[in-house]
C-alpha cells in the first residue's frame, strides 16, 4: 500500500515594511487612503494590506458620522479630536506586523467577504 503524499500548506507571505507603512497610512489618513488603496492593484492584493484597508475605510466612515453628530452637542464637540487617537492606536499595532482586529468592524468586513 502506498500512502498519499503529504500536502504542506504554502507558507504565509511575510509582512514587509512596505505593507506596514501602507496600513499605518490607511489608519491615519482614513477614509482617503483606503479609497486610494482600492485602485492600487499591487497593494490591495497583499494579504496584510487587504486585511486592514477595508476595516480602516469603514472605521473612517463611522468616525466621520460620529464626529458630525457629536459636534452638534455643546461642549462634547470640543473633544471629537480624541477620536483620532483610536486611529493612532490601531496604526501602532499594525506597525508591529500583527493583524489588528477592530471590534465589530473587522467581523463585518469578513462576513461580507471584503477582507
Amino acid at each position: 500500500m502506498t500512502t498519499p503524499p503529504e500536502i504542506t500548506p504554502a507558507p504565509a507571505p511575510e509582512v514587509t515594511s512596505d505593507d506596514r507603512i501602507w496600513v499605518i497610512l490607511c489608519f491615519l489618513f482614513t477614509p482617503l487612503l483606503p479609497i486610494i488603496t482600492l485602485f492600487v492593484d499591487d497593494k490591495k492584493n497583499r494579504p496584510f494590506v487587504k486585511y486592514h484597508y477595508i476595516p480602516a475605510l469603514i472605521l473612517g466612515v463611522v468616525e466621520i458620522i460620529a464626529v458630525s453628530i457629536l459636534t452638534l452637542i455643546p461642549f462634547v464637540g470640543l473633544f471629537t479630536w480624541l477620536i483620532w487617537i483610536i486611529n493612532i492606536i490601531y496604526a501602532v499595532k499594525a506597525n508591529s506586523g500583527t493583524y489588528v482586529d477592530i471590534p465589530f468592524i473587522t467581523e463585518f468586513a469578513k462576513k461580507q467577504a471584503w477582507s
